[in-house]
């Protein structure tokens, strides 16, 4: 008796003779590869950006955080091939979509990266081969987007080739969680599906989470964010009033996580970055709509994180116009551009939108960031600034020094002994005992 496709499917899977493709090589892309083959797996990458196909075929990374060690042994040991000719399609086992998925200029899901790709996979698709769509979007993405696309190779889901949803979770740049170790949520169209989305995955991370459906693993990644959104604009609003009050709004958070039980620690800052914080949120409200709820909490959110920027660049021309400088025309220095601390990842920075709104009050601006040397051209912002070093002379020659990003590599007590003013979004100066005269937090 001949074998069913998920069962040949099923056999590939844990024997690894399964070839896995990635669609999509970026932070979540990257990483996912290279774990599949350093498993035994055959991975090909597939990306349109010619040079990081280029630079992943000679062995060298373009992500900081990813060791170029780690690609060259990936491709010495065969097991990675990058390319940007989707007809290799046809060789894959496993499809893994890793692309973005942004949002519109009136926050509204773009999920035209997913659609071309997903129609890429529907003409090279074979039978027997499972898809996985791994971008985050809104509930119902896979049933309603996804699997239509996918049914016009004349393949039949649950029978001919598989489908399911599960959630990236990276974290870049953080010591203890990587792809391996962060667990994996797993939700099937059908429940063959489902069961060879688990076992593809149990193959390389640690831990698979099982769900019912892909509306639930694409709901529960949406969730995660929403909760993060929220409670980042809490402390962020508080921020605001407790300045107001003379309160050190860290104080407060660090005394409340005292507490063993019933709360988490979020902190202010400038504003959210990275792709899921600032965009994941949109996705569920524009669908919320389609069922006629408006989801004003996680809207009001939304809100108060997009105002920051504006509420620093306010507090920096307060800080000036206390020395009895004007905004414009004045030196402002920042530093860190990165959404985060010790990456070099520039995506919904919110220090991108401050430098345009202190340009555009007429500040003469220039940034430093030891992991992002160069602010290339991006879908929002023409900045095209080249980064600066740190030395007492430059921390001298601003008038301000408005610090965006808490690099640990930042010589906090040069800066503020050096510096004639500082604004501090990030409480990075928190150990600097001298010349605190001249931090405004």
């Amino acid at each position: 008796m001949s074998q069913t496709a998920s069962e040949v499917l099923m056999s590939r899977i844990q024997s690894k003779e399964a070839h896995v493709a990635v669609l999509g090589l970026g932070y979540v892309g990257l990483p996912l590869a290279l774990l599949f083959a350093e498993k035994g797996f055959r991975v090909l990458g597939f990306d349109t950006d010619a040079e990081k196909v280029r630079l992943l075929h000679e062995g060298d990374s373009y992500i900081e955080h990813i060791p170029a060690e780690r690609v060259a042994q990936a491709r010495r040991s065969g097991g990675l091939e990058a390319t940007d000719d989707f007809s290799r399609l046809v060789e894959a086992d496993a499809v893994l979509i890793c692309v973005p998925t942004p949002v519109g200029d009136h926050q509204e899901p773009d999920l035209s990266f997913v659609e071309a790709t997903t129609e890429e996979i529907a003409s090279h698709m074979r039978s027997g081969c499972l898809v996985c769509l791994i971008s985050t979007s809104y509930p119902g993405t896979t049933r309603e987007v996804v699997m239509p696309i996918l049914n016009r190779s004349g393949l039949r889901v649950g029978e001919d080739y598989f489908l399911v949803f599960s959630p990236e979770r990276e974290d870049p740049g953080n010591p203890r969680y990587s792809t391996r170790n962060i667990p994996k949520i797993v939700g099937g169209l059908t429940p063959t599906c489902k069961e060879l989305g688990i076992a593809l995955f149990s193959q390389v991370l640690e831990r698979v989470i099982p769900v019912s459906s892909p509306e639930v693993a694409e709901t529960a990644k949406i969730l995660e964010n929403v909760y993060r959104c929220v409670n980042i604009a809490l402390v962020n609003e508080l921020k605001t009033l407790l300045d107001r009050m003379g309160i050190d709004v860290w104080e407060v958070v660090d005394a409340a996580a005292t507490k063993p039980f019933g709360f988490s620690a979020f902190y202010p800052g400038p504003g959210v970055g990275g792709h899921c914080i600032p965009i994941d949120p949109f996705y569920l409200t524009w669908k919320a709509r389609e069922y006629g709820v408006r989801t004003r909490f996680i809207e009001l959110a939304g809100e108060v994180n997009t105002a920051m920027p504006e509420y620093v660049v306010a507090r920096a021309a307060q800080a000036l116009n206390s020395k009895g400088k004007a905004l414009n025309g004045s030196r402002v220095l920042i530093l860190g551009v990165a959404y985060k601390r010790d990456v070099g990842d520039l995506r919904e920075s919110a220090a991108l939108q401050i430098l345009e709104l202190l340009r555009a009050a007429g500040a003469e601006v220039a940034y430093s960031d030891p992991h992002v040397p160069v602010i290339p051209r991006l879908r929002r912002h023409r900045l095209d600034l080249k980064s600066v070093e740190v030395t007492p002379q430059t921390l001298r020659s601003s008038d301000l020094v408005l610090i965006a990003t808490d690099h640990s590599d930042f010589d906090y007590e040069l800066v503020v002994k050096h510096a004639p003013l500082v604004v501090d979004t990030r409480n990075a100066t928190r150990a600097v005992k001298e010349h605190r005269d001249k931090i405004v937090w």
